[in-house]
């Protein structure tokens, strides 16, 4: 039902999807997707969830070599995130429109959630405090709020402009940049 569920969502949006849709991709019965899931987004949010290891595999691959100043080192991980959600971009950025329509519900997980990105985040910021390069006393949290509101305000782009990944890694570069002068060791 998931993979059903993703490529259907992918292919023709999430709003335009049904769960009989999903259901006759996936060749079971509504009743079944209903037993599994309470409705679609719960579907979406499970859909968004599972793909999260692929995420971590490459995430996982880059971040132990990582050398060079924090603010770089915050640019080529937000690099890879870029990289890797817009190979299913409109995936991506449907998660991102229906997770603002979403009431907080038992099996949804809200967008900007993520504690095992947000703690990926946080520990290089830690790792910038330890080399003189971030601020002792800087607000690490709202930091990384600031930079993932950054970051999914930039899908508007690949939504409205068509921007690929490049594009938006590169607003994201400059974006860092601002942010990063607000916490920068003096």
């Amino acid at each position: 039902m998931l993979a059903a569920a993703r490529d259907l969502f992918q292919e023709i949006g999430y709003d335009e999807a049904t769960i009989r849709m999903v259901a006759e991709l996936a060749g079971v019965s509504v009743g079944s997707v209903f037993t599994t899931f309470s409705g679609k987004a719960e579907i979406l949010s499970q859909v968004m969830d599972d793909r999260l290891d692929g995420l971590y595999a490459e995430l996982d691959q880059l971040v132990p070599h990582l050398r060079g100043p924090t603010v770089d080192r915050l640019r080529s991980i937000m690099a890879v995130h870029y990289g890797f959600e817009t190979r299913r971009l409109r995936l991506f950025v449907a998660y991102i429109s229906a997770s603002y329509g979403w009431s907080p519900g038992e099996g949804v997980i809200p967008l900007g959630r993520n504690v095992r990105f947000q703690a990926m985040l946080r520990d290089t910021l830690r790792g910038g405090i330890e080399r003189g390069e971030v601020r002792p006393d800087a607000d690490i949290q709202t930091f990384i709020d600031v930079l993932l509101a950054a970051y999914i305000w930039n899908y508007r782009r690949a939504s409205h402009e068509d921007a690929d990944a490049q594009a938006l890694i590169a607003q994201m570069d400059r974006q860092i940049g601002l942010l990063f002068e607000g916490v920068v060791a003096r």
